[in-house]
């Protein structure tokens, strides 16, 4: 099996040459292994026949919504298409994108990971480690450890980062439920 990115080395758009920069450093920073077809080369007409007929997502951009043709970064594995640069970026943020690509199955240890570390985000984890981690009665000096542990439990309360959605984020969690949808079609 070989991962395909389909890029346009001759985009106007500065968005797309963005997206394919970000798509391939991704994929080269999780040494990740893949094919560049540039769909702009000469002799590449069928390499761009197939990406275009073979995208169900276009690849909108903020400067072209609906565009006519799907817009490059798009992913295939092998000759079976995995998604476009938002489905991608989606994979990556959720720590699917080994799954996404085809690379590997499906992992029922990936949503308890993701538990897992939502609730470390959320300071939860870290509270009831430090609630273990306080002495027990008669420990020597225990009224100090009891407020450094409590100290501890409040500073990374107070700490926790919960992340937000941004508009990318609902714009994208939008595009991947109607690609859903019309898969499920």
């Amino acid at each position: 099996m070989v991962l395909k990115v389909y890029v346009s080395g001759m985009s106007g758009n500065k968005e797309v040459k963005k997206r394919q920069q970000r798509v391939l450093m991704i994929l080269d920073s999780k040494n990740i292994k893949y094919d560049t077809v540039d769909i702009t080369e000469p002799g590449k007409e069928s390499e761009k026949e197939l990406m275009q007929n073979k995208s169900t997502s276009s690849g909108g951009t903020v400067s072209d919504p609906e565009p006519r043709h799907p817009l490059p970064p798009q992913l295939f594995n092998d000759e079976e298409y995995c998604g476009d640069y938002d489905a991608f970026d989606m994979a990556n943020e959720i720590d699917t994108l080994e799954v996404f690509l085809k690379l590997a199955t499906a992992d029922t240890t990936a949503v308890s990971t993701a538990q897992i570390e939502l609730k470390q985000e959320n300071g939860e984890a870290k509270k009831e480690e430090a609630e273990a981690e306080k002495p027990e009665a008669g420990d020597g000096d225990g009224d100090g450890d009891a407020e450094k542990a409590e100290k501890l439990t409040a500073t990374t309360t107070s700490s926790a980062a919960v992340k937000t959605p941004t508009s990318s984020d609902s714009q994208s969690d939008l595009l991947l439920d109607s690609e859903r949808a019309a898969a499920a079609q």
